[in-house]
């Protein structure tokens, strides 16, 4: 009986949040969010064979990622757009997570959590994001450029125009000023480097 009623419960759901597929089947950032979906299936290990269960899964339990569906419908088409716009209406977006509409980022972007996360960078594919992560301006000259496969962990900072190479983890709490180049793992306030290309050292940002 409780796996019936699981059942028409689970389906009752996936009716109710079903119309938030239109925008995606209208969109012309189909790619991007189908790289999105992957890496939101592959971290959070759902298990779901149909596309449109997953997406619709992530839309409902992850109000995350209804930020960044919203995000990426509103870099496509018209159709798309105005249908994702009536939506919103109904299916609010997340209230804690700012995405700032000028961003570029690359597909598979994973938010973890979110809350009090502001996000203004362009960011590359295939990044990781936790909770109360600001990235942005430190003032007028700029704002960051982070690279692929980036993961900026629990409370830290990223400010100005700085580059963030590839594979690189910034940890809890660091606040990042300065260039980090790829393949490496900062920490601290100011953040240093304490891993690069896979060897422990000890070295300061410039």
């Amino acid at each position: 009986m409780k796996n019936i009623i699981k059942t028409i419960w689970f389906y009752i759901k996936f009716i109710i949040f079903s119309p938030l597929l239109i925008p995606y089947y209208l969109t012309t950032e189909k790619e991007l969010i189908k790289k999105d979906i992957t890496k939101w299936i592959e971290c959070l290990s759902i298990e779901a064979n149909s596309s449109n269960i997953q997406l619709i899964h992530i839309l409902q339990n992850s109000p995350e990622y209804r930020n960044l569906y919203y995000f990426r419908l509103s870099k496509g088409n018209l159709s798309a757009k105005i249908s994702m716009y009536i939506l919103k209406i109904i299916y609010r977006p997340c209230g804690y997570f700012f995405l700032d509409q000028s961003c570029n980022i690359g597909g598979g972007l994973f938010i973890q959590h979110g809350f009090s996360t502001i996000i203004m960078a362009d960011i590359g594919e295939n990044c990781w994001i936790n909770q109360q992560v600001t990235i942005g301006y430190k003032d007028k000259t700029g704002r960051p450029n982070i690279g692929n496969n980036v993961r900026i962990t629990a409370g830290a900072k990223v400010f100005g125009n700085i580059d963030i190479g590839d594979n690189v983890v910034i940890g809890a709490n660091a606040v990042v000023t300065k260039n980090v180049p790829p393949n490496c793992v900062v920490v601290g306030i100011p953040a240093y480097i304490i891993k690069k290309d896979g060897e422990r050292v000890r070295q300061e940002l410039v």
